[in-house]
């Protein structure tokens, strides 16, 4: 996506705040989310992540704060007034209407012509893949397909931001993996705004193109997927996006943009950082599962390495995870490998080396 900073955003969101009596859902959240954006939100449950898209799409009023769509002070004005049209968790389709009754409803409520009607469920049907299923009854749909027609009914009324309310959760794991694909080349394909809540970290990083993480009713962080999993801003993002280990540190110098700490466990390290850390501080330093190697030969060679015994191994078919202590501690990692041809799954109980390099820690 091409960013457009120099233009307004189509959603703007100015430190809105929701207060429920004495609990306070949300909590002083702005965010701009740029034209064309498939812009997620993340958090566990309860974090506010709902709430906020109640609120872009009018079925909710902030406490305190502004909601912008395309420029316009959304206050005071109703959802289907708004530029917006939503896709429910539980979809929503009506049980009595066949498949194109239900897709195009929103137009029989605009009393459109028939034929435009008819032309336009048409068309809503090709894009998400279900041509020729207007006549069939909503009851004799899967799953998977009752989430197309929730996505067709929304689509064919041509709203500026799609909002999306955890619209895969109901899915099996398999069918909710194709789904997302699908779902991002649409997004890509009509080219408007997704807007997508999600408590499923894998979701939002295969789907987004910026995610924020939030979490009791504020937001942690704001960045690109990738910029969330190498670069988390906190040891809260970085435990909620993946997986991290977690390994105390004491800074012994700082100086010159070059930061030497003694991390536990693994020795003295110089790593290139423009941060404020002070000398003797103590500070956690994070390395991601996929940064360490098992080094099965003798022979196999990593800029730092140590000896570790395997507490566990919980085997996926192409991965296999380890969790694993590091040798003369108490501290344990989980160290991920992938199942090579000839690889060999260690044995629980069994010795073994680990690499790692010092462009794989990140400090926290």
């Amino acid at each position: 996506m091409t960013k457009q900073h120099e233009r307004e955003p189509i959603i703007n969101i100015q430190n809105v705040e929701k207060h429920y009596g004495s609990v306070t859902a949300l909590d002083g959240v702005s965010i701009k989310i740029e034209a064309g954006e498939f812009f997620s939100l993340l958090g566990p449950s309860g974090c506010g992540k709902t709430t906020l898209l109640r609120i872009i799409s009018g079925f909710d009023n902030p406490s305190v704060g502004t909601v912008f769509i395309g420029g316009a002070d959304m206050t005071d004005v109703p959802p289907n007034e708004r530029p917006t049209n939503m896709v429910f968790q539980s979809y929503a389709i009506f049980p009595h209407l066949n498949v194109a009754d239900n897709v195009g409803y929103g137009l029989k409520k605009q009393k459109l012509p028939k034929e435009e009607i008819d032309r336009r469920v048409d068309d809503a049907l090709k894009l998400v893949d279900l041509e020729g299923y207007g006549p069939r009854e909503s009851h004799a749909l899967s799953g998977g397909q009752r989430q197309r027609v929730a996505l067709a009914r929304a689509l064919i009324m041509k709203p500026k931001v799609l909002l999306l309310d955890e619209p895969l959760s109901a899915l099996d794991k398999k069918l909710r993996e194709t789904m997302q694909s699908e779902l991002r080349k649409l997004q890509r394909t009509v080219g408007i705004t997704f807007v997508l809540v999600t408590h499923d970290q894998e979701e939002a990083l295969t789907m987004s193109d910026r995610i924020a993480v939030m979490f009791d009713g504020r937001i942690a962080q704001i960045d690109s997927p990738e910029g969330l999993y190498r670069r988390p801003i906190s040891r809260r993002v970085a435990s909620f996006i993946g997986v991290m280990n977690f390994i105390p540190a004491t800074v012994i110098e700082n100086t010159n943009k070059i930061l030497s700490l003694n991390i536990k466990s693994l020795g003295q390290l110089d790593i290139k950082t423009s941060s404020a850390l002070k000398k003797s501080e103590v500070i956690t330093v994070g390395i991601r599962p996929e940064m360490l190697t098992i080094l099965y030969n003798k022979s196999d060679t990593s800029e730092y390495s140590f000896n570790a015994s395997i507490e566990n191994a919980s085997y996926y078919g192409d991965m296999t995870y380890y969790e694993v202590f590091i040798e003369d501690t108490d501290i344990k990692a989980t160290v991920s490998m992938r199942n090579t041809a000839g690889r060999p799954v260690l044995e629980i109980g069994s010795k073994a080396r680990v690499g790692w390099g010092k462009d794989s820690i990140t400090i926290l």
